[in-house]
């Protein structure tokens, strides 16, 4: 495989014209640390965006930073710190669950729309998202949206590539906003509950007015991969706390009391709230340095567990569950049973099920993504093809082209 590495947009742009006229297809990167995410791309060459590097603009008093798409994410996220500023959605590193090497780029974020712990609060990637650059497959470079949320042109286009894998346009720019950083944190652990309860818990939870900003149950299988064994004995509802110090003390004590009827629970300091959640945030217990099955399963907060109970009545299943049970990340002890899987989303309510993890030739055979409606696969097809008419981006990422 050749790896094509544009030092401009226009370089792009140039290098996109030539393959998109001989109609050679080109895979759609930037770091490589997702490159087992989504479906086998069918292209020999690839295009990297890690020749675009740098933060564009950045004024911390606005709130918003623009950057080239192939800077490291840890460029960022250090500049952001210096500033007392994050990105709110809380990305997580796949590098650990998809056996990947290479460094995150603040682009292949964006473009798989890459959210964390914070997401049911805070939104996904997408929604602090305000203006990209990017090619399309046409060889044409296209500005859309801006850098405050009140200039809405082109904001439509701007969440249509956002989770699109690579597979409408080379992003080779991005604006986001940048929210400022907590100054700390608290966890409340409640253990003890199985996931049925876990799942009233946390919905309690949500119900105070304490701005809960996380909301994970641990069972049994799961609770020794996190804090190093230190969680105390049992399962683990996990309730995470932020804002300034004396709010933090205050909303956390309300939280503990408010948590007693449901069973023993504790508060776990800063430092070890910070490590709970990034080991959360990057699926701890799976990152295993196998290619055991890994599913990622978004639902009804209310449904993930019954949907649980019900796959371990014929497959073999370890889960635990982010965003107030609506996120269940399940590893499969053996095939991936993406028949059974899908069967019981959709009898529950419906949901998304993304294949993240397998071995080779499941991969090859199993759809990544959860199957789109017929009319949604229609548009799905249309909007590609307007975006890359010859089909050139990422072809076989997603839904089958």
């Amino acid at each position: 495989m050749i790896d094509l590495v544009p030092a401009s947009e226009e370089e792009a742009a140039v290098l996109v014209r030539a393959y998109a006229d001989q109609g050679r297809p080109l895979a759609i990167c930037g770091g490589d640390t997702r490159s087992g995410f989504g479906n086998v791309v069918k292209a020999d060459d690839r295009l990297r965006s890690t020749g675009l590097t740098g933060i564009v603009a950045y004024n911390p008093g606005e709130m918003v930073m623009t950057a080239r798409a192939g800077t490291p994410l840890a460029e960022v996220e250090a500049a952001l710190a210096e500033n007392g500023q994050m990105l709110a959605f809380e990305p997580m590193d796949h590098r650990a669950l998809m056996g990947t090497a290479g460094e995150p780029t603040i682009g292949g974020v964006f473009a798989a729309n890459v959210s964390g712990p914070r997401r049911f609060v805070a939104g996904a990637a997408r929604d602090s998202l305000l203006g990209i650059r990017f090619v399309n497959g046409r060889g044409e470079i296209v500005k859309a949206g801006g850098r405050v949320m009140k200039n809405v042109t082109g904001l439509d286009l701007v969440k249509l590539l956002a989770g699109s894998h690579g597979t409408l346009g080379f992003l080779t720019e991005v604006t986001f906003r940048v929210p400022p950083r907590p100054k700390t944190e608290e966890t409340v652990v409640i253990s003890g509950l199985n996931d049925a309860e876990a799942a009233h818990a946390m919905a309690a939870a949500m119900a105070l007015p304490v701005e809960v900003s996380g909301a994970a149950h641990l069972p049994l299988t799961v609770t020794w991969k996190f804090l190093s064994g230190r969680l105390p004995e049992g399962e683990a509802t996990v309730l995470r706390i932020e804002g300034l110090p004396g709010s933090v003390e205050s909303r956390a004590a309300k939280l503990l009391s408010a948590m007693a009827p449901f069973g023993q629970a504790v508060r776990l300091d800063p430092a070890a709230s910070r490590q709970l959640w990034r080991e959360i945030r990057d699926v701890a217990p799976y990152a295993d340095a196998t290619a055991r099955p890994v599913w990622r399963v978004s639902v009804a907060p209310a449904i993930g567990h019954q949907l649980v109970a019900a796959l371990r009545l014929e497959a073999g299943v370890d889960a635990f569950y982010d965003w107030q049970g609506g996120l269940v990340w399940m590893r499969m002890e053996a095939d991936p049973e993406a028949d059974l899987v899908r069967r019981f989303v959709k009898a529950l309510g419906g949901g998304h099920a993304t294949l993240m993890r397998a071995p080779a030739a499941a991969r090859a055979a199993i759809s990544a993504f959860h199957p789109e409606e017929a009319a949604v696969a229609l548009l799905s097809r249309r909007v590609k093809e307007k975006f890359d008419p010859a089909g050139i981006f990422n072809p076989g990422k997603m839904a089958g082209y």
